[in-house]
Formats: structure tokens, sequence, C-alpha cells
């Protein structure tokens, strides 16, 4: 708890792949411990898909709510970001730190885990360009790979693999190389991109080692084995794509839930 002339603490909250029932009892803790909440959502008229997985495990009784937009658009680390994503940042860390300077603590409760792939680091960067010394806690969750993974009884990386982890979003040649290199790769936001990634798959003789997650965890979760099926398909965001090249043997009792 802060104390009065004290700054709040923000806390980067990884909440899971979807499943509420993947949220850590330390996400659960701290978000039942801290009253305002800033939850992201992409669209203006939308819904935070982080708020909702994160209330099914914790009420939002006596909370403070605030439902901020961040546009879903590609950041190239190096280049200047589109002007819609970033004024969504700077609005974001401008309300977070309106409630960090009045001594409130302020959870940010993000998809998967917030070190990948996450708002949660555009967030703090954006703060900590105005106050350096803003103080934060991140609190790891379980990824949207790791519980794919899991889903199809296959592991991520075994032995001696080199494992790739990508957003399919590319636009440029980096995928092939990626897809020639290592040993097993996982496409995350695929949810777009499928025409294209099974195209290059058939071109590498790699589709017959692809799955394709959607929704992982959640009561209309489905899984492709072939994903060749995928095609023509509205996918949900929550997708996610394994390719693994190197098989591990056949196991009769493995079963795909």
């Amino acid at each position: 708890m802060t104390t009065e002339n004290q700054q709040g603490r923000l806390y980067l909250v990884g909440i899971g792949p979807g499943d509420p029932e993947l949220m850590t009892c330390k996400a659960v803790h701290v978000l039942e411990q801290t009253k305002v909440w800033v939850a992201p959502k992409a669209k203006e008229n939308g819904n935070s898909s982080a708020l909702q997985i994160a209330a099914g495990q914790v009420s939002l009784e006596e909370k403070t709510v605030l439902e901020l937009r961040f546009p879903m658009k590609k950041v190239r680390l190096g280049r200047e970001p589109d002007p819609e994503v970033a004024e969504g940042w700077r609005r974001a860390a401008e309300v977070v730190q309106a409630h960090l300077d009045q001594g409130l603590d302020v959870a940010f409760p993000t998809l998967g885990d917030p070190s990948l792939y996450s708002t949660a680091f555009y967030l703090l960067t954006t703060l900590q360009e105005k106050k350096p010394e803003v103080r934060v806690t991140i609190v790891p969750g379980i990824t949207a790979m790791a519980a794919c993974s899991a889903r199809v009884c296959s592991p991520i990386g075994l032995g001696d693999d080199v494992v790739s982890i990508v957003p399919a979003a590319f636009d440029d040649d980096r995928l092939r190389e990626i897809l020639l290199k290592f040993d097993a790769i996982v496409m995350m936001k695929v949810f777009r991109k499928m025409e294209r990634i099974v195209a290059l798959l058939d071109e590498l003789g790699l589709t017959d080692k692809a799955v394709l997650i959607e929704r992982c965890g959640m009561n209309d979760q489905r899984i492709y084995t072939d994903i060749r099926e995928t095609l023509g398909r509205d996918l949900h965001y929550f997708s996610t794509l394994l390719v693994r090249k190197k098989q591990i043997g056949t196991h009769a009792e493995t079963q795909i839930a």
C-alpha cells in the first residue's frame, strides 16, 4: 500500500492466454489488492479482452476500471510509431500517471506475459520518458505458446532444438529464413496471414509439421492439425501456429483436448 505523498506503483500483470484458470496466484493477488485498473482495448467502442479474462477470477466490485484504446497497428523498433499508436500510448500514460501522482497503485492487466509482444512495455516506456523514477512491478504470466503446447501435447523446445518466436505479420523474407533455419517455430498473430503462411509452408514442405490453435483453452477452442482448413476462415486474434520439424515418436496415450 502507498502512503500519503508517495507515488503509487504500476503493476504490469500478465493474465495468461485466455483461460481465467491459467492466471497465476500472484496475478490474482495483485489484481485483488489494486483498486485502479487500466485495461487495454483495440477499438474505441469495443471491450477489453484482458479485462474480461481478469474478471473471470477477480471481482470488479469497488474497482475503478478504465478501458483505454491502444490501436492495433504494426510497431517496428527503431522507427517512429504510427502517430495514432503513439497518441494512444501518450494518453494512457497520462491517465496512469495522474492516478500514480495521487498515491494510488494502478494495475494494467495484459494478455499472456508482459515481456512478449505486449502493450504493457510501450506504456511503461512512455511513462519513463516523462518520469524515469516511476515505480513498477512486473507480474509474469503464462504465454499463449505454453498453453498451446500443452493443448497439443507437444514440446516447444527439446534437446538441442533451436526455437524461434515470431510475429507472423512480417511483410518481408525473414519468415522464410526463420522457417529454414530453426528447428521449432512459434508464430503469433497469424489470424490474418494464413493464406500467405500456408503457401510458404507448402513450398518448404512443412505444412504437415504445423498445427494451429485458435482461442486456446476457451469453450470455443479449435485445433487445426490440417492447417489448410484455416484458409478462408475468419480466425480469432487468439490464434497461434506451432511448427516443429523434429518428431519425438508416437505416443498412443496422447490426446488432443
